[in-house]
């Protein structure tokens, strides 16, 4: 009860209505009709755009309405993207397996006793043309990567990254500049 008390129940419905969205969106087995989805529930969808199997959450939140991805973009199984506030992917991204996008950074409830260190907040995230991300990186909330760069596997993106970068590592730290 305490969840529906902190979102109040207009959120509440948003998030079921989205959930049964969602679970239609998962069910679809090729790219294409994943795209239409989403441009169905506000996503900006550019054209060869690849969505392999993908999961969304906080999509009651900021939603669907700031997601933007631009042409020839690829986005591999199991990423997972935080639509709390807006992501966008500029043309020529690709997101390898794993990847996950954090655009909001929440404790717990509103009466947590960190919420005093660590209060909630939202961010967007952005991928400028033409980079790639690494399997199983995490993106922190409002970093921002800078085009032609590349980011390492594994690596925790915490901070803005400048274009034509080579970045590697937790946190990401510059390994070259290509």
């Amino acid at each position: 009860m305490q969840a529906l008390k902190e979102i109040g129940f207009k959120r509440a419905f948003r998030f079921f209505y989205l959930t049964l969205f969602h679970a239609l969106f998962r069910c679809s087995l090729f790219p294409p009709v994943r795209r239409l989805f989403l441009i169905l529930l506000g996503a900006k969808i550019g054209k060869n755009v690849i969505l392999n199997r993908i999961r969304f959450f906080n999509y009651d939140r900021k939603g669907f309405k700031g997601l933007k991805i631009g042409d020839n973009v690829f986005i591999g199984d199991e990423c997972l993207l935080d639509l709390a506030d807006s992501i966008e992917l500029g043309d020529h991204v690709t997101l390898a397996e794993r990847v996950t996008i954090l655009t909001h950074i929440n404790v717990g409830y509103k009466n947590h006793p960190l919420q005093k260190k660590f209060p909630a907040k939202t961010e967007s995230v952005k991928i400028d043309r033409g980079c790639f991300v690494g399997a199983c990186s995490t993106l922190i909330a409002g970093a921002h990567i800078g085009e032609e760069s590349l980011i390492g596997a594994g690596s925790m993106v915490n901070k803005n990254i400048p274009p034509h970068s080579a970045m590697a590592g937790v946190p990401a730290k510059k390994i070259k500049e290509i």
